[in-house]
């Protein structure tokens, strides 16, 4: 696995990330605009989950590109594009179950979310958390729990409204473990660290 690590910290590769990222992030943003109209301003940015996870994502990419870390945007980034990425497959799939259908769009959004969470992960080792970083992002993706669920202004499923219940109690957990991920992949003592280097 370690033999991967240069071909991400390779500043093609980022680059490259960073105009997918740049681009689906601006795909999820309009994908949210029918919501973001109708949603009050003072909940605006806790309405486009996933964009946002991606938006914090293309300044941690930015920050390396300058051979910079900015920790605060790295720890939103790995606790939002992991849950977001797990939560939208996990909401695709379950459509899939109550329909018996699937249809590509829904195929799309689990592969792009599913490859949102894994590089989340994947560039953990490049971190530079401090406790207070994770706190903040712990309390930044809990309150956003809290706006979705009390306030709903959760992403809309029609196919899936009669289980909100259900989707809260997970994605309150989900966040959980998000944050204790995130925990053990870069904050505690033996947690395994790199530095981006450009041949």
């Amino acid at each position: 696995m370690k033999w991967l690590f240069p071909f991400f910290a390779n500043r093609t590769i980022l680059l490259l990330l960073l105009l997918i990222n740049i681009g689906g992030t601006i795909y999820g943003y309009i994908w949210y605009e029918g919501q973001l109209v109708e949603t009050p301003l003072h909940f605006l940015p806790f309405v486009p989950d996933s964009p946002t996870a991606s938006l914090f994502f293309v300044f941690v990419l930015i920050a390396f590109l300058l051979g910079k870390n900015w920790p605060l945007f790295e720890a939103l980034a790995i606790v939002t594009l992991v849950k977001y990425g797990v939560w939208a497959v996990v909401m695709n799939l379950l459509v899939f179950q109550v329909t018996g259908d699937i249809q590509p769009a829904a195929l799309m959004l689990i592969f792009s979310h599913g490859a949102m969470a894994v590089q989340g992960i994947l560039y953990a080792p490049f971190y530079r958390l401090k406790t207070w970083h994770l706190v903040a992002a712990g309390v930044w993706t809990l309150h956003n729990d809290v706006i979705d669920y009390v306030f709903f202004m959760l992403p809309r499923y029609p196919t899936l409204d009669l289980y909100i219940p259900e989707i809260g109690y997970f994605t309150f957990w989900l966040s959980i473990f998000c944050i204790a991920l995130t925990y053990y992949l870069c904050l505690r003592k033996k947690s395994f660290q790199l530095t981006i280097t450009y041949n």
